[in-house]
């Protein structure tokens, strides 16, 4: 059995929102947590000086190594008979905020395996089982220092199509071989160095793939739309109500809702469909939800969505993925995933269990993949695919002809300031759903990615909106893919 680290960061901003006042910003406001305590980043403790670990037992911790095999992280004994963890020097700085137990990673989610003995043990030392993951740790080190060089403060995740995740990148990260006390750092873990893939904020309109879904269910094609509602409360506007006057009023249907990220739309769909309808599709159809039943356990660790409305207003703005709605990038790549191949599987990183002499030999099982854990209805799949193919094309990221490109840009308040998302799916045409691979060396040639990239500094680069971020992700989608 694996340790799983639950992501509770940030959920505690959803406990404090729900004390305040139903009436929210002009287009969802998050409500900046006043208890520091959501924000460990400003509590951070002093760091540890606790000394490097000492030897558990009569053998050393195992190893990781990548998809194919190279090494990146293994334990080494020091004269004093201490043992440090290091790091690949190529790959250190790139995988430190998700690897290390500094930085409560996979170190942690894996120490039952790593300190088990190793059947086969190497010629001096004994050393633990070894991890195969399931990143490639070229294509990790080519999306962080191409983020480094933008100054792209945020994360990338790239998930294969039976769950795997290829890639998670988290900008900026730090250098674990110069750090010199080697055990859990809150300020390395949930500070500017945190892993930002397995963080919670609000994600905007990338929620609008789960409300196309439900307003699809419930037979809602149609709303008026007059650009900004007033319904009462803080007015409901889109993001092209003060540039776009001659488009308002308009009957508007689900496809534009989707292309055009229309949040009046989605905001009445939802008034219509009622609280409690919403809540129940979003934990059955999409595994979201604040119960722990909606928990998402991974290999890795859980993760825990977060949605709670208490009054008209959450509702409205939960449509477009405001008020208390949380979750974080890697969810939405499993989200894109099923947005497009009809299925969510679970998110897994744990490719084979191997010999620590040897990345490639296997002695155990990894994750189980394709593990469907939900479904989108069958006749309510459509609208939004052909939404989020329009959505691609509009923001001109092109791919070879073998593939299908879909997408859903995403512009998110949170108490930091806004955030900007691009949910994007590159789906090979003879890819088979479900497909099972023995190993990824050639799945570039047949295989899909669910590609999701945050930006957590957009205003450093003078954007606005998602969809100006259109050529950053499309870097990014060449590093990861290479398929122009």
């Amino acid at each position: 059995m694996t340790k799983t680290r639950k992501l509770a960061a940030f959920l505690l901003a959803a406990s404090i929102c729900s004390a305040v006042s139903c009436s929210s910003g002009t287009v969802g406001n998050s409500v900046k947590p006043q208890n520091d305590a959501a924000q460990s980043s400003d509590i951070a403790t002093e760091p540890t000086t606790e000394a490097p670990t000492e030897p558990t037992g009569s053998f050393l911790k195992g190893n990781f190594y990548d998809t194919n095999g190279v090494l990146l992280t293994y334990s080494e004994e020091q004269p004093d008979g201490s043992v440090r963890r290091k790091y690949a020097e190529e790959f250190a700085e790139p995988f430190a905020n998700i690897i290390t137990e500094m930085s409560a990673g996979y170190d942690t989610a894996f120490e039952d395996i790593l300190n088990e003995e190793n059947p086969t043990p190497t010629a001096e030392n004994k050393v633990g089982k070894s991890i195969q993951l399931t990143l490639d740790a070229k294509v990790q080190k080519s999306i962080y220092n191409y983020m480094k060089e933008q100054n792209i403060v945020g994360s990338v995740v790239v998930l294969r199509s039976d769950g795997s995740i290829l890639s998670q990148v988290s900008y900026p990260s730090y250098d674990p071989n110069a750090v010199k006390d080697q055990k859990y750092d809150e300020k390395l873990a949930w500070g500017d160095c945190g892993n930002k893939a397995f963080q919670n904020y609000e994600p905007g309109s990338c929620f609008k793939i789960m409300s196309a879904v439900l307003a699809d269910k419930h037979g809602i094609y149609s709303q008026y739309d007059e650009g900004e509602w007033d319904f009462g409360g803080m007015p409901i506007v889109n993001w092209d109500h003060e540039t776009n006057k001659t488009g308002y009023p308009t009957q508007r249907s689900l496809y534009s809702a989707i292309l055009n990220s229309s949040n009046i739309f989605f905001a009445k769909t939802f008034g219509d469909i009622g609280k409690e309808d919403v809540l129940a599709d979003l934990s059955s159809i999409f595994h979201f939800g604040a119960e722990e039943k909606d928990d998402i356990v991974c290999d890795f660790g859980t993760i825990s969505n977060n949605v709670e409305i208490y009054c008209n207003d959450d509702l409205y703005r939960t449509a477009f993925g405001q008020s208390y709605v949380l979750t974080c990038p890697i969810f939405l790549a499993a989200l894109g995933r099923e947005a497009v191949m009809g299925d969510m599987v679970r998110p897994f990183v744990l490719q084979n269990i191997v010999d620590t002499s040897d990345g490639k030999t296997v002695i155990g099982e990894g994750s189980k993949p394709c593990d469907v854990i939900a479904t989108i209805p069958e006749g309510c799949r459509q609208n939004l695919l052909d939404g989020m193919m329009g959505v691609a094309s509009d923001i001109g990221v092109y791919i070879s002809d073998d593939y299908t490109f879909y997408a859903k840009t995403g512009t998110a308040e949170t108490w930091v300031n806004d955030f900007l998302y691009i949910t994007g799916f590159v789906c090979n045409n003879e890819e088979k759903p479900n497909t099972k691979y023995t190993d990824y060396s050639n799945y570039s040639d047949k295989g899909s990615y669910s590609v999701v990239m945050q930006i957590q500094n957009p205003a450093e680069h003078g954007l606005s909106f998602a969809s100006e971020s259109a050529w950053m992700y499309r870097d990014v989608v060449n590093l990861a893919v290479g398929l122009e």
